[in-house]
């Protein structure tokens, strides 16, 4: 019998209210309550990511993480290169190994460089879930289950979106080259433009370089006066582009849209500079994987099917990004 994503989320949503009935419970209950939270401390997961301490994004996932931290009464260990790096991730997650955690949550944004990493967590008998990147292998690396958005899927209605609006030619900055996740989303773009005669460039642009990533496309604006349309992969990209489009006065002829979310973003949501965000509720993917694994170590329970549970996409525009930006302040989307 096939069963349908629908039942898989009320299923979900009963296991974490079942989990976090225990934890009130415990709360409630005094003396013995903080016997059972310590014990529930001595489990240990380690989160690995390829997102750096500075993102805007990554900042949302790591308060995901804390506050499922806080929830639980887990220990939970978050570590990420400095820079994209998969020599240097691959060694975080070969540590995290070592050290024989409960429980590890791992982004997959190069399958090929971290599957040989990730597999030894496996061999080894460590229930590992991954989350944000790697949502289309997971399953080829005895991953347990996946919390992320589906990028090709957003990549797509993201496309759709752009053509309705009437544009042509655009371009998809992408300031993250070598995230797999990332050029799903401009290929599904592309497809998604292509659909109604649109056509899409991607633009490779220096990661964790606003100015670099400002030059660039203000480069790319000038070579080429058709483009009427910029999609970038997240806020950190966003917030330079957003710049190099107003000193190029190209704001009123391009249609601009982003990945993910941001109060710089937001704020240019609300006040029309944006048309729209396909945001991926990062603080899921955070949050999420540490509920799961609990659930696993506690009852043998995991939730999916061993299909990817999706936290997005769900697009943010003008008519909604005040309500969203109040949320992002709180440090939730």
């Amino acid at each position: 019998m096939r069963i349908s994503r629908g039942l898989v989320v009320v299923a979900i949503l009963a296991l974490v209210a079942g989990l976090f009935s225990q934890v009130l419970a415990v709360a409630a209950s005094g003396t013995g309550a903080a016997a059972d939270c310590a014990t529930m401390k001595d489990v240990r997961i380690v989160v690995v990511t390829h997102g750096q301490a500075t993102s805007n994004f990554w900042a949302v996932v790591q308060n995901g993480v804390r506050q499922a931290q806080k929830d639980l009464c887990v220990n939970v260990e978050y570590n990420s290169p400095e820079t994209f790096d998969m020599v240097r991730m691959g060694e975080l997650i070969d540590a995290a190994v070592a050290s024989k955690p409960d429980g590890l949550v791992v982004s997959i944004p190069d399958p090929s460089a971290l599957g040989p990493h990730i597999k030894k967590a496996v061999d080894a008998g460590i229930p590992v879930v991954s989350m944000n990147s790697g949502g289309d292998v997971f399953q080829q690396f005895g991953i347990l289950t996946h919390v992320g958005s589906d990028e090709a899927v957003a990549g797509l209605a993201g496309g759709r979106r752009l053509g309705a609006m009437g544009v042509k030619n655009a371009i998809c900055v992408n300031d993250e080259v070598g995230n797999a996740a990332l050029d799903t989303r401009c290929d599904g773009l592309t497809k998604g433009l292509a659909e109604s005669g649109g056509k899409m460039k991607v633009l490779a642009a220096p990661t964790g370089d606003p100015v670099g990533v400002q030059n660039a496309v203000a480069a790319s604006l000038q070579a080429d006066p058709t483009i009427d349309g910029v999609v970038t992969m997240g806020p950190d990209g966003a917030v330079p582009t957003l710049k190099a489009l107003k000193a190029a006065e190209r704001l009123p002829q391009v249609k601009f849209a982003t990945f993910d979310l941001g109060p710089d973003t937001l704020q240019a949501l609300e006040s029309g500079d944006m048309q729209f965000a396909i945001d991926q509720q990062q603080f899921l993917q955070g949050y999420l994987p540490i509920v799961f694994l609990m659930l696993y170590k506690q009852y043998l329970l995991m939730p999916g099917g061993g299909q990817a549970i999706l936290s997005g996409p769900n697009f943010v525009t003008k008519d909604t990004a005040a309500s969203v930006l109040a949320l992002s302040q709180q440090g939730i989307r």
